[in-house]
């Protein structure tokens, strides 16, 4: 039933013999009631736990299924070629972590893509993050679009299909480095030195974004996908604009909070952070806003102004 030398732990307890029908688990580590072809006599299972596992092995009392919690060492021996499991779900989560996921909310999505769906419980045993912080990550996944939720009691959470996420990444990216090229073609033409700046670290970013909204004098345009932290650190210069009588145009995911008289378009997907004013200046950071380019040429800007224009009417 098991591969030579591959056994389940689970903390050195013994499931007895039964005649309960039962199939051989799946991947996921769980048995269906079915006998061995489907028809004839049950099978019977008798498993050795031979030493510790992360997580306690568990047995529903309503259905006739058991599973436990698998650890990669133990799955390599399932894989052919001899894959790394570790290794791999490491690189996973640091190019998930490029695409502007969290750390956790990277495990997570590796996670919930694992099991198909599971409780914010079951995907913090299995991602190894902490339980509570777990419900918050996995609501983080469903606004950036990595996975949706059922109602009821516990939240069960899915994961959006690798092939969709990946799709719609590569459209960001192409969008993004369409952004580029516009960026070297015009300075390629116009020939004039020093068009783009570069500002690295945080704060100095956020500072920068904060002197755009001030100097606005008639719009000032935000694509972001997490509208909510720069709402937390520039709220207060937002609100003065709109007073100013600024018109304030936000590009963001949906379900985030959105000041009060600004307009909002919502966009799934989105990777960078721009921030264009009165079309002459523009910024352009990258997904953690540990860095941006910035530029107060009129014409660049005016460039990126109408790309943001052409995205605000896409239709989803």
């Amino acid at each position: 039933m098991w591969p030579d030398g591959f056994c389940p732990n689970a903390g050195g307890k013994r499931l007895q013999s039964t005649s309960r029908p039962a199939r051989v688990a799946s991947s996921a580590g769980r048995s269906e009631p079915m006998d061995a072809e489907g028809k004839g006599p049950a099978i019977k299972a008798c498993f050795e736990f031979q030493e510790r596992a992360p997580a306690s092995f568990r047995k529903d009392k309503n259905r006739h299924w058991v599973s436990w919690t698998v650890v990669p060492q133990d799955l390599s021996k399932l894989l052919a070629g001899g894959v790394d499991l570790e290794l791999e779900f490491e690189r996973a989560t640091k190019t998930l972590e490029s695409i502007g996921l969290s750390g956790y909310e990277a495990r997570g999505y590796i996670a919930l893509v694992a099991h198909g769906y599971g409780s914010a419980e079951t995907i913090a045993e299995t991602a190894h993050i902490p339980r509570t912080s777990a419900y918050k990550v996995l609501q983080s996944l469903c606004q950036k679009g990595f996975a949706i939720s059922t109602r009821g009691r516990p939240t069960i959470f899915k994961p959006e299909a690798p092939s969709k996420v990946k799709g719609r990444v590569i459209d960001h990216l192409e969008d993004t480095f369409a952004k580029l090229d516009l960026l070297h073609e015009v300075l390629r033409s116009k020939g004039e030195p020093q068009l783009v700046y570069t500002i690295v670290t945080k704060p100095r970013v956020l500072e920068k974004i904060g002197e755009l909204i001030d100097q606005a004098t008639e719009t000032c345009i935000v694509s972001t996908p997490t509208f909510s932290e720069i709402r937390e650190n520039m709220g207060k210069k937002i609100e003065q604009a709109i007073a100013r009588g600024i018109r304030i145009t936000i590009i963001t995911e949906p379900g985030q909070k959105i000041p009060e008289g600004a307009g909002v378009v919502n966009r799934r997907g989105l990777i960078a952070t721009d921030v264009i004013v009165d079309g002459s200046a523009a910024l352009i950071a990258a997904p953690d806003l540990s860095a941006c380019g910035y530029t107060d040429n009129a014409s660049l800007s005016k460039h990126l102004e109408n790309f943001l224009e052409i995205i605000m009417n896409l239709k989803e």
